[in-house]
């Protein structure tokens, strides 16, 4: 059959947009900027590049955390700029501050912050900017030197900082912003007060977007379980043990009452999105892409007709079930067991090469490469093949690592796959509409889009002992709850917050792989976590809870995997 007979090859583009709470549970103060500042550069540019050309087509995920932290942020903002309210982010506070801090530790912490983003790509190709960054390294390594300092120098700082992180789209459609670029420096007052409204638009604005887009078909949204768990591991750890069977568990090996934890997660997740977005939600990315059929079937009974995970998944499922050599496309949706849902499994390879490959190359080049790429799959199809191509990757990190934050890559990547005659961009609600073979496997082989396994969050002795940390909270929180009605603001308080514990980004960053910085934070707020968990139930905290369990310290890549909330300066 040749090529111009057959349909052309079905690729669905999905981007997850994810972060973890990074508020103070107690007062609310954010501990990093990570969601804020994401959301004026990449969520924003990534509905910009869906706006400007109409025939493309994508799946974009929220998480409801994130949803409801950009929330907060427009209160915030609304707050501060209509009455004067205080902003509980430091980072955003030192924008709207009249005046730096006095003190030298707030000062360098300050510096700190404001030399978290990529040299390359996001201080480098501004001057004024690179020229600041030198001397702020320069009194980080000469702290004493700090007193000396104007505080003009701190105000420039941080405004540009916050230029940095503009989006690219955002750059070039406002006037205001261009014109203090090209001042360079000695930013006032009113600079810093527009900078501020800008920030307010944005955020407010991006669930709008995207409901917009997808109201007029052009994009499907779908979401992640509430706080992003890893329903696997809820539902039963020793899952862990099917990809890997030496894998060493906690000593909890069970989490108490995970089926109804996972359920929650589930059904708060999808309460979240319709808020949102007004719609019910037809697919899941399971956080990390962790499935097991328990999993599946949990979704499947929430009404979700899709799930997607990662290709190692599949080729571990059918090494178990003796098909591993199994001729047949890959490429298409698959079915498991006798559950309604379809299973996508993401092109890793593709997809790792956007997230990981083309940050430096020529754009044109990057995307004639994967159109290559594609051609390849299109012509290895036999007759009677639908395939469909899964490209899944985190929508905000890879960004800061091209150059103007993806912009040339972005457009051609939709305009050409768009206009390309043997490519159907689609949404994966489409190809479930569509005429196509899907293939089944009896069982699934449990594991996540990280090489196939759960080891990146639980097996290691740090990731373990917050297991453990993390059960044992649970199994005081049941104890509690068992004498609060359903409905009870208390009940609901305390739900809401063992699921903010029950996340995966804790998990993912304990252990030596990581670097000592990010360990330390991620270590530090997960603690603070479980602190008010147990000051909700009106327990004492264990004492360890006030010490560091996690020394993480190693390389700052991981195997080629990107986390959501990365520091540019150590993505691992």
């Amino acid at each position: 059959m040749s090529a111009e007979s057959r349909p052309p090859l079905r690729v669905v583009l999905c981007w997850h947009m994810h972060q973890p709470e990074y508020r103070e549970p107690l007062a609310g103060h954010y501990q990093l900027p990570w969601t804020y500042l994401h959301a004026i550069k990449d969520y924003v540019d990534m509905a910009a590049h869906l706006e400007e050309v109409p025939a493309a087509r994508a799946v974009v995920n929220f998480t409801p955390t994130l949803l409801e932290q950009l929330d907060d942020y427009a209160a915030q903002l609304e707050g501060f700029l209509e009455r004067g309210e205080a902003i509980r982010d430091p980072l955003l506070n030192a924008l709207a501050s009249p005046v730096p801090p006095c003190d030298p530790e707030g000062r360098l912490e300050l510096i700190r912050a404001c030399l978290r983003a990529n040299q390359g790509r996001m201080i480098d190709p501004h001057p004024p900017f690179r020229r600041l960054a030198e001397l702020g390294r320069w009194l980080l390594e000469n702290p004493h030197q700090v007193v000396y300092i104007g505080d003009r120098f701190f105000t420039d700082l941080v405004v540009w900082y916050h230029i940095a992180w503009m989006g690219e789209t955002v750059r070039a459609r406002e006037e205001w912003l261009q014109q203090l670029i090209a001042r360079g420096g000695e930013f006032t007052i009113h600079d810093r007060s527009l900078m501020l409204q800008c920030i307010l638009r944005l955020i407010s604005g991006i669930a709008g977007r995207y409901r917009a887009l997808a109201e007029a078909g052009r994009v499907e949204l779908s979401v992640t379980p509430y706080a992003h768990p890893i329903l696997p591991l809820l539902l039963d750890m020793e899952s862990a043990r099917q990809a890997v069977p030496d894998l060493p568990l906690p000593e909890v090996v069970h989490y108490p009452g995970g089926e109804a934890r996972a359920r929650w997660h589930i059904q708060r997740g999808i309460e979240v999105f319709e808020r949102h977005f007004g719609m019910r939600p037809e697919g899941c990315w399971p956080a990390e892409g962790g499935v097991c059929d328990h999993t599946l079937a949990l979704l499947s009974e929430a009404g979700f007709r899709w799930a997607a995970t990662g290709a190692a998944v599949l080729h571990n499922s059918l090494r178990a079930a003796g098909e591993a050599d199994r001729p047949a496309c890959l490429h298409r949706s698959w079915q498991v067991g006798e559950l309604p849902l379809r299973c996508f499994f993401r092109d890793d390879g593709l997809s790792d090469l956007i997230g990981f490959t083309y940050s430096d190359w020529n754009a044109d080049d990057a995307v004639a490469n994967l159109i290559h790429h594609l051609e390849q799959i299109d012509l290895a199809c036999e007759e009677g093949e639908a395939p469909v191509v899964s490209i899944i990757l985190d929508g905000e990190n890879a960004w800061e690592y091209y150059p103007h934050n993806g912009y040339f890559f972005l457009h051609a990547l939709y305009s050409r796959l768009a206009e390309h005659p043997r490519i159907h961009l689609t949404t994966f609600s489409g190809v479930l509409q569509e005429a196509g073979e899907t293939g089944r496997l009896s069982r699934l082989v449990a594991g996540s889009w990280v090489y196939g396994t759960f080891t990146t969050w639980i097996g290691h002795a740090d990731k373990n002992r917050a297991w453990c940390m993390l059960a044992e909270g649970k199994r005081v929180a049941d104890l509690v709850l068992e004498g609060l009605p359903e409905g009870d603001e208390r009940r609901e308080a305390i739900e809401r917050q063992l699921a903010i514990c029950e996340g995966s980004d804790w998990f993912w960053w304990f252990g030596d792989d990581n670097p000592a910085e990010s360990v330390a934070d991620f270590d530090r707020l997960y603690r603070l976590q479980l602190v008010n968990l147990y000051r909700l139930l009106g327990e004492e905290p264990p004492e360890y809870l006030a010490h560091a369990f996690s020394h993480g310290g190693g390389t700052p890549e991981l195997g080629g995997v990107m986390r959501a909330g990365t520091p540019p300066t150590t993505a691992g």
